[in-house]
């Protein structure tokens, strides 16, 4: 069962607008402190006035997506969409587009938003390089812009940042790994996305970490798109070539880990011999390393943070100063006597697997325990 420990101190830091925000509605998530990708990341905390944006509601709010090309985005996208329903006393008109994983397409998505006079944009850009020109324009034209998940270089083009930081995420990960396999061994990196900004800042913090571990190999890196059957194809074909030299699988999602699973069962390996393995997000991966017993550490990217989003941008709408960068929480969570020196986990992985609930259902999605992505339905404004 969940805990519920808030003390008063953590009341006060509430209150002040440090961005904080309780544990995602996750089954017997345990640790809903001060998040650790707050504590883990100085300098992200500068508060922004937001005053000259501030407006009598209700308000026209446009959201321009990236896409819904994985199961994860399809759960964000439906938190934004949840909380908009929740909040729609506040909301005269929410505007949603799909880009598809195209940056032009978004790009032009954006530009139709604001020809419907939107007074905020929220966007999950689809690169960071692409979006950064069309998001200056619109800041620029006086509308606030929150990015969300994904953001783009230029910190002017944007009001605040939601996200549950990538790079503690790596980190987290990568450090386990590490100690796992005592500072040596030979490893694969699977990170997700080329060229988006959660793929990128997730491998080069992992690389950072491994960089401190002089004995830590890495066999290879391959981008996985974050696709269960990517992941399955790439680690076949790097098994064929390394085999049993393969020590560990670092994966920035259990999206692309689930498919490195298999990949691994279908090359003959027993379910004891598969390496230590990392990646959250995706039930089916808790799911294989519980019933398969290898070593596992997983962080969800939580996908509440679209949840938090519609938060953040009410605020920005009603003139409150808002962080810079707002981040929510994620659960540690280790197999059964896994922890190392650096990494404890907040939940055992037995206790955080959704045993009654599909393989592809994502974790760490914040809208109850009713949800359910293939009935989700609200009335929107």
């Amino acid at each position: 069962m969940k805990k519920t420990i808030l003390s008063c101190s953590r009341r006060v830091i509430g209150a002040l607008a440090l961005g904080t925000m309780l544990a995602p509605v996750v089954a017997h998530a345990e640790y809903d402190g001060l998040p650790r990708t707050f504590i883990w990341n100085p300098g992200t905390t500068d508060m922004v006035d937001t005053s000259g944006f501030k407006k009598d509601g209700p308000y026209r709010i446009g959201f321009a997506n990236a896409s819904q090309a994985d199961l994860w985005l399809v759960t964000f996208a439906q938190g934004v969409q949840f909380q908009v329903a929740q909040r729609k006393d506040l909301i005269e008109k929410f505007i949603m587009t799909d880009a598809n994983s195209d940056p032009a397409k978004q790009i032009s998505d954006i530009q139709d938003l604001v020809n419907q006079d939107i007074d905020l944009l929220i966007v999950n850009p689809a690169t960071a390089d692409a979006l950064n020109p069309i998001l200056g324009r619109v800041m620029r034209q006086g509308i606030p812009v929150i990015t969300v998940a994904r953001r783009v270089e230029d910190d002017e083009n944007f009001v605040s940042f939601v996200t549950a930081s990538d790079a503690s995420l790596a980190r987290t990960c990568a450090a386990w790994m590490a100690e796992t396999l005592g500072g040596e061994g030979k490893i694969v990196l699977l990170p997700g996305l080329a060229g988006s900004s959660p793929a990128e800042a997730r491998l080069t913090a992992a690389r950072e970490v491994f960089a401190q571990f002089p004995g830590i190999e890495i066999l290879d890196t391959q981008y996985t798109g974050w696709s269960p059957a990517n992941g399955k194809q790439i680690m076949s074909a790097i098994i064929q070539r390394s085999g049993r030299e393969i020590d560990g699988v670092w994966s920035d999602s259990g999206l692309q880990a689930s498919g490195s699973v298999e990949a691994f069962l279908a090359a003959g390996f027993k379910p004891e011999e598969i390496p230590p393995h990392t990646g959250g997000d995706m039930n089916g991966m808790y799911k294989a390393a519980q019933t398969n017993g290898f070593k596992f550490c997983g962080a969800d990217y939580t996908p509440s943070m679209g949840i938090k989003a519609v938060d953040v941008a009410l605020e920005v709408l009603q003139g409150a100063s808002v962080p810079k960068q707002v981040d929510v929480n994620f659960q540690i969570v280790v197999s059964e006597g896994d922890d190392t020196a650096s990494i404890k986990a907040d939940v055992p992985l037995a206790d955080y697997v959704a045993t009654d609930k599909p393989d592809d259902f994502i974790m760490g999605h914040g809208m109850g325990p009713d949800y359910d992505p293939k009935t989700f339905k609200v009335e929107l404004p």
